[in-house]
């Protein structure tokens, strides 16, 4: 029976259940292994949730301190109530002095409130906090975590998924094309990963930078976590998927659709191209220049090593070309031809009429 501990080698015939046996253990593997990730992650939901928040916790911050929208106003009166709090501590601790000119009765009065009025002082926060996603429905805090603890349990268990399905698959190739596909499958998930953190330090805290300051003096922004959610998992994974366009030109120029001189041709047309899908990704003209040149980038990267393969692959022909040819020598270029049937004849009629 065909399981994911043995792999299957492209000569081994297996019979329908077989295949289904194999298929039903590897979804098994990745089932449990996506259970694992989820439970970890739910484990740690506030951790990931801060996380997912802080790029728009961090862009927020700064437009309640100068007391834009209705945290900004909340923020402005928190400053007024803590600086007041301050001001008639200070009065207090002044009128309960033994200088004050008040009689000992009414300072002592003064300075059993003063505890309780430091206390209270100290509850006041004292820098305004971001604003946190807004949740509209009975169940939403509920449905949000759960829809952020999976997100961040698929990329968790990424790799094994990809691993079980590259098990799967990689039998149906052969020797040569198994040699092709092998590296570029492995690099997916790398690349994936990769990408998911250039999205998330460079182009989600752009994004939410742009639409948050967008036109916001004629509105009260208050961000709904549902929507927020989707934002950010959309620019995520976006640029998760990005970030493949090395895998995608590599396997290109592996199988012959295009060669390494074709892409340094075509580069003008690699640059409208990349500004394209840019366009396409969440944002404004500063998240497309930081969408476009690493795009760019990857497909200089992926042309230095399609043509490092290129040279790889001519030197390892050149090379199995020699052994074949010391392996099988050709016939001595200056021994003599044997003579033919006519030549034979000729000879004959010469010999006879001498």
């Amino acid at each position: 029976m065909a399981t994911t501990i043995r792999a299957i080698s492209h000569e081994e015939r297996l019979s329908l259940v077989d295949h289904l046996d194999e298929l039903r253990t590897r979804l098994i593997v990745s089932v449990v292994a996506l259970a694992i990730a989820f439970g970890f992650c739910l484990w740690q939901n506030n951790a990931l949730l801060h996380l997912i928040n802080a790029p728009l916790s961090k862009q927020t911050e700064k437009q309640v301190a100068k007391g834009h929208g209705p945290l900004g106003q909340t923020a402005l009166a928190q400053q007024g109530v803590l600086k007041v709090a301050h001001d008639t501590q200070a009065i207090v601790l002044a009128l309960s002095a033994p200088g004050s000119g008040l009689s000992s009765a009414t300072r002592a009065q003064l300075a059993g409130v003063i505890p309780n009025l430091r206390a209270d002082v100290a509850k006041i926060p004292k820098v305004p906090e971001g604003n946190k996603p807004v949740t509209l429905g009975i169940g939403e805090p509920f449905t949000t975590t759960i829809t952020v603890t999976l997100f961040f349990a698929l990329i968790i268990a990424l790799p094994v998924i990809l691993f079980e399905l590259y098990g799967f698959v990689l039998p149906a190739f052969r020797p040569r094309e198994r040699r092709i596909a092998l590296p570029l499958l492995t690099a997916i998930p790398f690349l994936f990963v990769i990408g998911v953190a250039f999205g998330y330090f460079v182009v989600l805290p752009a994004a939410v930078r742009f639409f948050q300051n967008f036109n916001s003096g004629e509105f009260n922004v208050l961000v709904q976590a549902n929507q927020y959610y989707k934002f950010a998992a959309t620019v995520l994974l976006a640029m998760g998927l990005v970030f493949q366009v090395p895998v995608a030109i590599l396997g290109a120029t592996r199988v012959g659709i295009v060669t390494p001189k074709q892409l340094r041709k075509n580069r003008r047309y690699a640059v409208v191209a990349c500004a394209a899908v840019a366009a396409f990704l969440p944002g404004d003209a500063v998240t497309l220049i930081l969408e476009t040149v690493p795009l760019y980038v990857l497909y200089e990267v992926s042309i230095l090593l399609a043509s490092f393969v290129e040279r790889r692959d001519a030197a390892r022909a050149r090379t199995e070309a020699a052994e074949r040819a010391s392996r099988d020598p050709a016939p001595p270029t200056n021994a003599a031809a044997e003579p033919t049937v006519q030549e034979i004849i000729d000879h004959v009629d010469r010999e006879l009429s001498d």
